[in-house]
């Protein structure tokens, strides 16, 4: 399988479309948006449905800048799946996600993002290949120290010694995009606003 996955597109419809036709020209299989997909539930349109228009299959999880709504809203409206508390299965491979994060107005506790984590891996834990997706990063991770302001997660952090996922990815911290680095056996990888194309 081949994934592309894109975080912090912050209503940017012109960054869809880029995306999209990105995912088209290097045939992406999948596309995982990681969180902040509008601009502060502002507008919502020219987002998902470029993706659609390439005949992509879409995953999301909400943003700190999207609200647990919005994301709902959009993956009913287009007919994508929010894999916030949720996971998803592909042959052998499983993807789970927790979107939002530890700031912002619709913050979560460190134990929130754990618990959310923990309940879509139990449904794909038998899987071979296992993909999380959060929005924020783990804590003590090089991501962290690129912001001054952007804390990293705890509770991505217990997840991810506890749960040993093959891969994290997240966005978030934009200075850190394209950023990849091993956590045990985890590859945590920043994609970031241009993408990352992960091949499985």
């Amino acid at each position: 399988m081949r994934i592309l996955a894109a975080g912090d597109i912050h209503g940017d419809s012109l960054l869809a479309k880029r995306l999209a036709e990105r995912a088209e020209k290097e045939k992406a299989d999948l596309v995982i948006l990681c969180g902040d997909i509008t601009d502060s539930f502002q507008k919502t349109e020219g987002l998902i449905g470029p993706f659609l228009k390439k005949k992509k299959k879409v995953l999301l999880i909400p943003g700190n800048h999207d609200g647990f709504a919005t994301a709902d809203f959009l993956a009913e409206l287009y007919g994508v799946k929010n894999i916030h508390g949720y996971s998803v299965k592909y042959e052998d491979i499983g993807i789970f996600g927790c979107g939002g994060a530890n700031i912002g107005v619709e913050q979560l506790q460190e134990d929130d993002i754990y618990d959310i984590l923990k309940k879509g891996f139990d449904k794909i834990k038998e899987l071979k290949k296992k993909i999380m997706v959060t929005h924020v990063h783990p804590s003590n991770t090089k991501i962290e120290k690129f912001s001054q302001f952007v804390p990293g997660s705890e509770g991505v952090e217990r997840a991810l010694k506890k749960l040993k996922p093959d891969i994290l990815l997240c966005s978030h911290v934009h200075e850190a995009e394209g950023i990849e680095e091993k956590l045990g056996s985890t590859l945590v990888i920043n994609v970031g606003r241009s993408g990352k194309i992960i091949d499985i």
